[in-house]
């Protein structure tokens, strides 16, 4: 091994790469994570409660879902990128990076005068955000040892519970006045970031210093790169696209053709690549690590599915504003929390995680299943308590699945192993908002045609009817001329649910069952998919988890590799095996990534 392939990163506080950091440093260098996490976490709720505002106001509604769609392309396709070169070159300039695309892109999008403008510079903000969620784990992979990291957890969720919160509240606000400083509200759901960005940037200049053992310099895999971008971008498109379009679209169709050729090419590119791949193909060889990647893919599909319904139900079947429905998301994110801090002290105390995965897959499928049964009568406490146990269930998966990752493969594959875990999480997510949304549009139609005809015949709806047609409101006006000639009236308020709320109880009543109808075949089909999880957690192997951290690990590993070396130069005859196993007692992991990857030494 070359000795570029062993550079250490220089630090200024003197701390090395063989000796476990103190709390406190490990606190330090938190901060800097934790700011940047804070701006990925907070853009994704903040922007959720604003974008139809700012549709309206750039004269886009139909083309707010590209914002949408490009900002998710970018920030997926960057994911492995930024593990597989951070592994190579380390983690702060990337991380810095990231952070400074964010802040542009936040900068451009508050500049934005079209909904094709905000769609691009949503793609450059997703260019950062890409970044900022995979290298802040993998940065706490290198510094704290697997056993010790589930303990810093509470403090990501925190993160995340906090911008759950926070975001849609700042994000009514700020969409709700028309000007603030002279600028216009809505404007400063992006402008927020650029201040905080700056913040998060000094801080991390400052605080993210540790010795880390960069991997070898390859050649950077630019047809990986581009196979990824072909197989990507179409694929999500369809997905993000698909229910507008059609699924028999010839527009849909061609993507998901061109998305297939794309990822075949992907495939054989990193096949031919090997170490120098964006995401070498011998790491899908341990079982436990595509095991995982399987749960991570159905587990984000299973968790965006079902955080993207909920707001639903509380907005349209409750009446609830987007402020006031992510606060009563609340009780979701405080069993996210509380679950993810119960976990992880009960991870550092034993070393053994996959109960947590168990108990989370099986209370999710429990709670995605009585959900289905949820109506327009449950009373909301009810609904908030099982959103309480929706949380608990995917804080027992969220940083266990990821931390089993980050364990199982050698310390030298820390971005990979990470990025991977957030890749095919997000991949998962996407696929999933699109199919579960897929069927509540597929069934809100005929479910809400059934309720009214029901309803037409009785006096109460027919004078709903007549009361809706006199309304000055011109939206509820339209919507009872369709109802009194027969029309049915359901594509109108698909198209704008906001007239549900002004429309009379008798009239109101029929639509809002439908919904509830459609919103529970959703549920149903979450908890289906979520017994698939259930399944391979159940057949997924433990594997004990080490007692360093990862660029211990990668400094033990890199120095007993040495010694080898030297060995063979100066004639040593003691065993080269017993320099490689000399701190085997501190990497349990080693054996069983043998074992599972067939191969023969660690």
């Amino acid at each position: 091994m070359s000795q570029d392939a062993v550079a250490q990163e220089s630090t200024s506080d003197g701390a090395g790469a063989s000796g476990q950091l103190s709390h406190r440093a490990i606190l330090t260098i938190m901060t800097g994570l934790l700011m940047g996490m804070f701006l990925a976490a907070l853009d994704q709720t903040i922007v959720s409660t604003a974008i139809r505002t700012i549709a309206d106001d750039l004269n886009g509604y139909s083309l707010q879902a590209w914002v949408t769609t490009a900002y998710l392309i970018t920030s997926t396709i960057v994911t492995p990128l930024y593990g597989k070169l951070s592994d190579m070159y380390g983690r702060k300039p990337f991380f810095m990076t990231a952070i400074t695309l964010f802040i542009i892109g936040s900068l451009l999008c508050a500049t934005a005068t079209s909904m094709y403008e905000l769609a691009v510079y949503r793609a450059v903000q997703g260019l950062g955000a890409g970044g900022l969620f995979s290298l802040a784990l993998t940065i706490i992979g290198d510094i704290v040892p697997p056993r010790e990291r589930a303990k810093y957890q509470g403090y990501f969720l925190a993160v995340f519970g906090t911008s759950s919160v926070l975001g849609p509240v700042l994000g009514g606000l700020f969409a709700g006045q028309s000007s603030i400083l002279a600028i216009t509200g809505w404007r400063w759901v992006f402008l927020v970031n650029v201040p905080l960005g700056f913040i998060a940037l000094v801080i991390v200049y400052r605080v993210l210093n540790y010795d880390q053992i960069r991997g070898e310099k390859r050649p950077l895999d630019w047809w990986g790169a581009t196979a990824l971008v072909v197989g990507l971008v179409p694929l999500l498109i369809a997905a993000e696209q698909g229910r507008e379009w059609g699924w028999g679209d010839p527009k849909t169709v061609a993507c998901f053709i061109i998305g297939a050729i794309g990822v075949v090419a992907f495939v054989a590119v990193e096949k031919a690549m090997g170490e120098a791949a964006i995401i070498p193909l011998r790491v899908f060889k341990n079982r436990v690590f595509a095991q995982g990647i399987v749960i991570s893919v159905i587990i984000g599909a299973v968790m965006f599915g079902a955080i993207s319904i909920l707001p639903q139900y509380f907005q349209v079947l409750r009446g609830s504003s987007p402020t006031v429905a992510g606060l009563q998301l609340l009780p979701m994110v405080l069993g996210l929390m509380s679950a993810s801090i119960v976990s992880g002290q009960a991870i550092s105390r034993t070393g053994r995680y996959k109960i947590f995965p168990i108990i989370g897959v099986i209370l999710i499928t429990v709670t995605t299943y009585l959900m289905h049964w949820i109506s327009i009568d449950t009373p909301l406490w009810l609904v908030m308590v099982m959103a309480f146990f929706l949380g608990f269930g995917l804080g027992n998966l969220m940083q266990p699945l990821t931390l089993a990752l980050q364990n199982v493969l050698p310390p030298k594959d820390m971005g990979v192993s990470t990025s991977s875990a957030t890749f095919f999480r997000q991949i998962g997510g996407t696929l999933g908002v699109a199919v579960f949304f897929s069927i509540l549009f597929s069934r809100l139609g005929p479910n809400i045609r059934d309720e009214i005809e029901q309803a037409a015949t009785t006096p109460d709806f027919r004078k709903g009817v007549a009361e809706a047609v006199a309304s000055s409101d011109p939206s509820v006006a339209a919507l009872g001329k369709a109802l009194r000639s027969g029309a049915g009236g359901a594509g109108s308020v698909l198209n704008d649910t906001s007239v549900i709320p002004k429309l009379p109880s008798a009239v109101a009543e029929p639509i809002k069952v439908g919904f509830a109808h459609s919103m529970d075949t959703v549920f149903l089909s979450v908890s289906i998919m979520s017994v698939v999880a259930m399944i391979v957690v159940f057949l997924w192997k433990e594997v004990p988890l080490r007692g360093a951290s990862g660029a211990q690990a990668a400094a033990e590993e890199q120095a007993a590799e040495l010694a080898v070396a030297t060995d063979v130069v100066t004639g040593s005859t003691e065993p080269a095996d017993d320099k490689v196993g000399k701190h085997e007692a501190d990497r349990p992991y080693a054996r069983h990534l043998a074992e599972d990857s067939g191969d023969s030494r660690t």
